[in-house]
């Protein structure tokens, strides 16, 4: 039955209860500034992984082989690092994120028979096709975020994971209603202190059915999910009706609210921004207040529906909302470089040994090795077409490139000149390579071997051509 001439007026007595609290967080003096069948097979837990390689005609991971092509760009340096998952190693900074994230949704929201609401998924493959970490997501053919220079591509139809809402629509599917998902996620990015080519996201799904959302506002039986003859504006989608989608979105910031206040105390101011993604409508941003400047923690939304109905549940309303752990733990514990999570160093894991998951942590700084850095000059191809992907030469071939030779040795690079020739019009970039052991100090003449590798195989792989 549809409400008469003010569709909302049953909600104002929950809509306009107080303003959400303000959020606090303890130990926040470092941060720098800055964010299918594969899949569905679990992590052996019994033993070892075998050890991923990129060979010539196929690459191997987590025991099986996939066939290379023309789209395939991961490295084994990359590779080496699945299987690791930080996120489930006993007293990791990541694990105990997790692990306070996990104890707080099951302490918070309880099922009818006394069980804990939300179930927790933190072990499935990272490797899924693309149907999976795109089509089923919505995201449009011609989107960028499908681009091969940001993403590591096994081959044309399967890569790791780019988020972990890769698995969103078949957890739905097999018929979950409110589930935490857990796991590490691959992007080719820049480098510095702040970005890691692999890092680790949580996300949580939510759905209701028309009773369960409306159960506790007066005359709910009168209300309904769904409205025929809708049209999309920027507070709801087409089928929905205003009043669903108001109080979805009054449950989905509640819940995230009481979410970071547990994390982080009482005092520190939040905001909420509007923003876009693909498989959310309408979308939006946590920020919160760090050193004086907003800082986006978190995205979500309420899920496009027809994302729910591809996966079985038409019937149902969710939301949905994912965050990143390491963002999360620099914050928390003031750990100020993203390579230390990599880190097997004794005096940075003794730290996160503690009794009680919730103990306060506040990391204590490793000794800071002195800096290294040099520079590398080059003009681009000049056709733009480079061996390392179809799109032509882009700084994340360039950084891949670092990476893959330099590892974790490299700390930052930038980009500190461009030069357009007059005469050619050739172009030229300059980078700065900036090295940084994290356990001890670097010799130049070590850096220097490194970075003529780096340098020949710019040339070789890229295409570019050095002036040095």
């Amino acid at each position: 039955m549809r409400l008469g001439t003010n569709p909302l007026s049953l909600l104002l007595p929950l809509l306009q209860s107080p303003p959400l609290p303000l959020l606090s967080r303890c130990c926040l003096s470092t941060l720098s500034t800055n964010g299918g069948a594969a899949s569905r097979r679990r992590l052996s837990t019994d033993g070892p992984a075998p050890r991923p390689t990129v060979g010539q005609g196929s690459v191997e991971v987590l025991g099986r082989s996939y066939p290379r092509d023309d789209f395939t760009n991961v490295t084994a340096k990359v590779l080496a690092k699945v299987g690791r998952n930080l996120h489930n190693q006993p007293h990791h900074p990541l694990w105990l994120i997790k692990e306070r994230i996990k104890a707080h949704f099951y302490s918070s929201y309880i099922g009818r028979w006394g069980n804990p609401l939300f179930s927790v998924h933190d072990n499935l493959s990272p490797v899924v096709t693309t149907e999976q970490n795109f089509d089923s997501l919505l995201i449009p053919p011609d989107h960028p975020s499908r681009k091969r220079g940001d993403n590591y591509y096994l081959n044309r139809n399967t890569m790791l994971r780019a988020h972990t809402s890769a698995h969103q629509r078949e957890l739905v599917r097999s018929g979950l209603d409110a589930f935490l998902l857990a796991g590490d996620v691959y992007r080719r990015d820049e480098i510095d202190s702040s970005h890691y080519p692999v890092f680790h996201q949580i996300e949580g799904v939510r759905l209701f059915s028309n009773h369960e959302l409306f159960s506790k506002v007066q005359n709910g039986e009168e209300l309904s999910l769904f409205e025929g003859g809708g049209r999309r504006t920027p507070q709801k989608q087409e089928t929905h009706s205003l009043e669903a989608v108001k109080l979805l979105e009054f449950d989905l910031k509640l819940t995230l609210t009481r979410l970071v206040t547990h994390l982080f105390g009482e005092d520190v101011e939040i905001r909420w921004v509007d923003c876009y993604f693909p498989f959310t409508h309408p979308s939006f941003e946590m920020e919160v207040r760090f050193q004086g400047d907003w800082m986006e923690v978190l995205g979500c939304g309420v899920m496009e529906q027809e994302l729910l109905n591809s996966a079985g549940a038409g019937n149902k309303l969710g939301w949905a909302f994912g965050l990143g752990l390491e963002r999360l733990a620099m914050v928390l514990y003031s750990i100020p470089d993203i390579r230390l999570f990599w880190s097997q160093d004794e005096r940075f894991l003794k730290q996160f040994r503690v009794q009680d998951v919730h103990q306060a942590v506040c990391f204590q700084s490793l000794s800071k090795y002195p800096p290294l850095h040099n520079d590398i000059s080059f003009w681009l191809p000049e056709g733009g077409e480079s061996e390392a992907g179809r799109e032509g030469f882009t700084e994340n071939d360039f950084y891949e490139l670092v990476r893959s030779i330099g590892g974790d040795l490299v700390e930052k690079v930038s980009l500190v000149d461009e030069f357009t020739h007059p005469k050619t019009g050739r172009r030229s970039q300059c980078y700065r390579i900036i090295y940084r052991h994290m356990e001890r100090t670097l010799t130049q003449q070590e850096v220097r071997l490194v970075h003529e590798q780096i340098e020949r195989s710019a040339e070789s792989e890229l295409g570019v051509q050095g002036r040095y």
